[in-house]
């Protein structure tokens, strides 16, 4: 039998970081839009189902909007969705799972959804699913603890695969990924060795936000839809997996990517004037002539004469109306060329601005605040001489 493995669709997340609220609203939108998408891939594969491992929900307190938005692109899958609360939706008491208005929705919205809030077994027609939700943020109990019992295998389909379907950090790799500047800890740890690997055929795992394989039948989903900048190798977001299962047998499993925002970190050192050109093209290979689907964290290194910082900022103007979202981090030094220089110390209508450009020029040479300061008002006389030069 065929089914979709996915988890931490976190609908809702408020990605706080972006200032712009149009901008913002595109981002959050796209998890929703991701659902169905992964409806569609659940179709095209014949999948029998589509199993969420944990993290449906961003937050166990979801608002009422969030709630709906969900329900009605669960509903539109076209195959089952079986879920289970991870440690952002947990299922303590008052989660959103026991609301009213959820149940509500779930029921005229998304009859097609089966949330799983209790450890136990369930039954499908063509699949058993153990499920191992998280019932609180951080549990100190392996939620997979209870599947080290033999008596949970007496009785079940010897011809239906058996999956498990749980939420954390396995012990030989930690979901440190809490957010894009935090190290993160590894709460709600499993201990995959210690479960009976001849009694269960597919592991499906949710916390972690990349695709990631962790033993022969156990897999990291990631995030259908990447929400963070990367951190480091390994870290491949934005998938869902289908998986080929079978009871007794090794599961086939199989990427298919689901993203549909783009999140870049380019680092770049600038060595000249002429750079910025070639800066330019960097950004034009990565971001072709898109505006409003792509977040992108960029390092620039280097130092630049007046007239390229110039260029640079027009540049970085363009990246910020046309990004969704752009974290710099600009550590270009700002040091006038000889011809600069020249132009500020020499000449001019104004014997004052050259005397003070002339000082100005001495202090800039340092790597201090005040060197910094200097160097930013270089910048304005130079402007200022410019449009002088144009009347």
């Amino acid at each position: 039998m065929r089914f979709i493995h996915t988890s931490d669709w976190q609908i809702g997340a408020p990605f706080a970081r972006i200032d712009d609220s149009d901008k913002r609203s595109i981002v959050r939108q796209a998890r929703i839009d991701a659902i169905k998408r992964i409806g569609a891939v659940a179709r095209e594969q014949g999948a029998q189902f589509i199993l969420v491992a944990g993290d449906l929900f961003d937050s166990s307190s979801a608002d009422k909007a969030t709630v709906a938005s969900a329900c009605s692109a669960i509903g539109q899958a076209g195959v089952p969705v079986i879920a289970i609360p991870g440690n952002h939706d947990n299922a303590g008491p008052g989660s959103v799972w026991e609301q009213d208005f959820f149940r509500r929705e779930q029921a005229q919205l998304a009859p097609n959804l089966t949330i799983l809030t209790q450890s136990g077994v369930y039954e499908t027609d063509s699949a058993v699913i153990l499920a191992c939700p998280l019932v609180r943020r951080r549990v100190v109990i392996d939620p997979t603890e209870w599947l080290r019992d033999s008596e949970v295998y007496a009785g079940l389909s010897s011809e239906k695969p058996r999956i498990v379907l749980a939420h954390g950090s396995v012990q030989s790799f930690s979901a440190t990924w809490e957010d894009e500047d935090d190290a993160g800890s590894a709460p709600n740890l499993i201990d995959l060795g210690r479960l009976p690997s001849a009694e269960v055929d597919y592991v499906a795992l949710g916390d972690w936000h990349g695709t990631k394989q962790v033993s022969a039948i156990a897999w990291y989903s990631g995030t259908p839809e990447t929400d963070r900048f990367p951190k480091g190798s390994g870290n491949e977001p934005g998938n869902v997996l289908a998986v080929e299962a079978a009871r007794g047998s090794v599961p086939r499993v199989s990427r298919i990517p689901t993203a549909c925002l783009g999140w870049y970190d380019l680092s770049y050192e600038v060595s000249g004037d002429d750079e910025i050109g070639r800066l330019r093209g960097e950004l034009v290979a990565l971001l072709g002539q898109r505006a409003g689907e792509d977040l992108l964290r960029l390092s620039l290194r280097g130092v630049l004469g007046i007239e390229a910082y110039g260029e640079l900022e027009r540049l970085i103007e363009s990246l910020q109306a046309r990004l969704l979202r752009l974290k710099l981090m600009n550590r270009i030094v700002l040091a006038p060329t000889d011809d600069e220089i020249e132009a500020l110390t020499q000449g001019g209508s104004d014997p004052l601005i050259t005397q003070v450009a002339s000082k100005l020029v001495g202090v800039s040479k340092g790597d201090d605040e005040r060197a910094a300061d200097a160097r930013v008002a270089l910048r304005e006389l130079y402007r200022a001489r410019l449009e002088e030069a144009a009347r």
